[in-house]
């Protein structure tokens, strides 16, 4: 319940019972305890609420994110956040699947369910991100290759799982590429580490969710329940919540993909 309302993943809830931190009507909570309606649970001695979570159906969006926007609920700089783009929750709250940095654009997943979006950022599930990418001159076979095999960043060796040529004419070029980890700026500093200008990024995919052509910038797309149960398959959660028909077509570019 708790890692579906987003208060943390089941491993590290399991550690905070394991450490005594949680309670259930006063005593220690046990592995396997279950909840019930009037029960009182504590978290390191503060009140959980956690009724609003049990309520809850899971929506996941399909956020087209502008440059410009933050991920983030608050900016101290006064900046747009995402957030404020989205539709109000009766209860809990929209988590981002990963994020984008202010001057990246495109597909952003936002959901209500924080043990589906922790699955889906977890490290262990290599989820793959597409990017369309516009850079400042020719690119080098060279290069490519380098970018393939693996370059050195100031955190650790990285690279890109595929490049692909998307066309382009003059001076500036498109390449697709896909990545496998969520790095800061990780598609950025590869191609800035080979001295490539990037003028223009945009994510294009997560894992088996398309950005769909048809969607305008700052405006989103509900997945459907047949959708949703792609992406609970494709994370490897079951989905045993009842469907919440929205009567909206399906989206037709979101096709499942292999982890």
């Amino acid at each position: 319940m708790l890692a579906r309302g987003g208060v943390g993943s089941r491993r590290e809830i399991e550690r905070w019972i394991a450490e005594g931190r949680l309670k259930l009507n006063g005593c220690a909570v046990k592995l396997g305890d279950r909840l019930k309606t009037g029960d009182h649970l504590q978290l390191n001695e503060r009140v959980v609420h956690w009724e609003k979570f049990a309520v809850q159906p899971t929506r996941v969006l399909i956020y087209h994110k502008p440059t410009g926007e933050v991920v983030t609920r608050r900016d101290p700089e006064g900046r747009p956040v995402v957030f404020t783009q989205l539709p109000a929750l009766a209860t809990a709250r929209w988590i981002s699947v990963g994020r984008l940095d202010i001057n990246t654009s495109g597909l952003l997943l936002v959901t209500n369910n924080g043990e589906l979006a922790n699955r889906l950022m977890h490290p262990s599930t290599q989820v793959e991100r597409e990017y369309a990418v516009r850079v400042l001159g020719d690119v080098s076979e060279a290069t490519l290759e380098k970018l393939k095999q693996g370059v050195e960043l100031e955190d650790g060796k990285a690279r890109f799982d595929a490049i692909h040529f998307s066309g382009g004419e003059g001076a500036n070029k498109w390449y697709n590429v896909i990545v496998s980890e969520g790095r800061n700026r990780l598609v950025r500093r590869l191609w800035e580490a080979q001295e490539v200008v990037v003028s223009r990024l945009m994510r294009v995919r997560y894992g088996p969710v398309v950005l769909p052509e048809r969607l305008k910038a700052r405006t989103f797309y509900e997945l459907t329940d047949k959708e949703l149960d792609l992406l609970f398959e494709f994370a490897g959660l079951e989905r045993t919540e009842p469907a919440t028909t929205t009567g909206k077509p399906e989206l037709k570019s979101f096709t499942p993909g292999k982890r």
